[in-house]
């Protein structure tokens, strides 16, 4: 059987982390194993500042990129003894590939520029975590994820060929699965030209995924610094409690409204293949963690809070001041979806429409370019969106204590609002 290992940035930040991925690693003795790792610590993060300085020409640009190497070289100091060893040459070379994109003129596609600079945080941290682990005697292949899943080229949101992607998975890794581990990467994918996307911001979990449904895997696991799945971000709150047990379509929602533990798009082929997924401590690997199957709800009693934060709460309104009607929300919603923007929530009234979603100014900016003219617009930026399942209205009093709600939406098992 084959199992799929995820681990993202906070458990591959330094030397200590790729070692104690080692030993998570080690303790799996029974099956074919295929590891999915995303960039180490806040390098994505650090690239984001990179590439928008590259596409800005700003000066900073170098800096930033130096500081990265830094980084990286450290880490690499720290795990092996040899400086000498293969690996360092190995990301050095890597870095020089941004280089050489620094030197050029940006493509006129910001998304484009994106994708090829953001995607060099997963190439890196791959191959040091597959270079120490064959170190450390854990013999595995390294393997370019870009080769295996195919994307159209909406860049920075990929969309999956899951026909050409599967096929390229069953008819390549079951033979290396046999023999050894893989290690490859999360977040990105190829197209046809041979160009790289990425899958949508924190898409490493989607990764492993795609690729444990392509090979019938027998499960996958997402490694946290939480013990699994819990009712509420421990930075955020004191008291969280820990869900032994999930379904896949709770999950789904939880995710949906943003709850950073799985990426949304996880769920759906994992739920398709029957295939459980667990959250589990890459600090406690023995202990339970949560899971993820088709189970029925055993804890639906339980509050999940959900905060969304960096949010605009943007209105629309007609400009001849008549009622906002069909015509009017599909020119909103054709811009939205044109952009790649998801709409966190939404209202209408008669001669206004409400949206809340999260804040990029690049995206905005375009966003306000395109509708400025059939529509007045007005916003509130900095803000925070509060999505509460299976909520008790105490809750929405004390969450809400001291400030200002915006925009507020009750269903029958979800509450919503907007905080300023």
């Amino acid at each position: 059987m084959i199992q799929v290992y995820k681990f993202g940035g906070a458990s591959v930040k330094d030397a200590e982390g790729v070692k104690n991925l080692a030993k998570v690693v080690s303790l799996n003795t029974q099956s074919s194993l295929l590891i999915v790792i995303s960039a180490m610590g806040k390098t994505t993060n650090a690239l984001e500042k990179l590439t928008y300085a590259y596409v800005n020409q700003s000066h900073e640009a170098q800096n930033l990129l130096d500081e990265i190497k830094s980084y990286h070289d450290q880490i690499l100091t720290d795990l092996f003894n040899d400086p000498s060893h293969p690996v360092f040459d190995e990301i050095s070379n890597s870095f020089i590939e941004l280089d050489w994109i620094l030197e050029e003129e940006p493509h006129p596609d910001y998304d484009f520029n994106y994708d090829q600079i953001v995607s060099v945080g997963e190439l890196v941290s791959t191959k040091i975590v597959s270079a120490y682990l064959n170190y450390a005697g854990l013999d595995n292949q390294w393997i370019d994820a870009r080769g295996y899943i195919q994307t159209d080229n909406t860049y920075r949101e990929g969309v999956v060929d899951w026909n050409k992607t599967t096929s390229i998975i069953q008819q390549n890794l079951p033979q290396i699965l046999a023999k050894k581990t893989i290690v490859t990467q999360g977040f990105i994918g190829g197209t046809s030209e041979n160009f790289t996307t990425t899958l949508g911001r924190e898409g490493s979990d989607y990764s492993a995924a795609i690729f444990a449904s392509a090979l019938k895997a027998e499960s996958v696991t997402i490694w946290k610094d939480v013990p699994g799945v819990l009712n509420a971000d421990p930075k955020l709150f004191n008291e969280t409690i820990k869900f032994s047990q999930l379904p896949y379509t709770e999950a789904m929602e939880m995710s949906y409204y943003g709850a950073t533990v799985i990426h949304p798009k996880t769920i759906r082929p994992l739920f398709q293949a029957n295939i459980p997924l667990f959250v589990k401590p890459f600090l406690n690997p023995e202990e339970s963690g949560t899971i993820i199957n088709n189970d029925p709800f055993i804890s639906a009693d339980q509050q999940a809070i959900i905060v969304k934060k960096n949010q605009v709460l943007t209105s629309f309104f007609t400009r001849d001041f008549s009622f906002i009607s069909e015509e009017h929300l599909s020119a909103i919603f054709a811009v939205f979806a044109s952009k790649h923007i998801k709409i966190n929530m939404m209202q209408i009234s008669a001669l206004s429409f409400s949206v809340c979603f999260d804040y990029d100014q690049k995206k905005f900016e375009q966003l306000l370019k395109l509708l400025n003219t059939t529509f007045r617009i007005k916003y509130n930026a900095d803000l925070e969106l509060y999505t509460i399942r299976y909520f008790r209205h105490e809750t929405i009093d004390l969450l809400s204590k001291g400030r200002i709600i915006l925009m507020e939406q009750l269903s029958r098992n979800t509450a919503q609002f907007v905080l300023k």
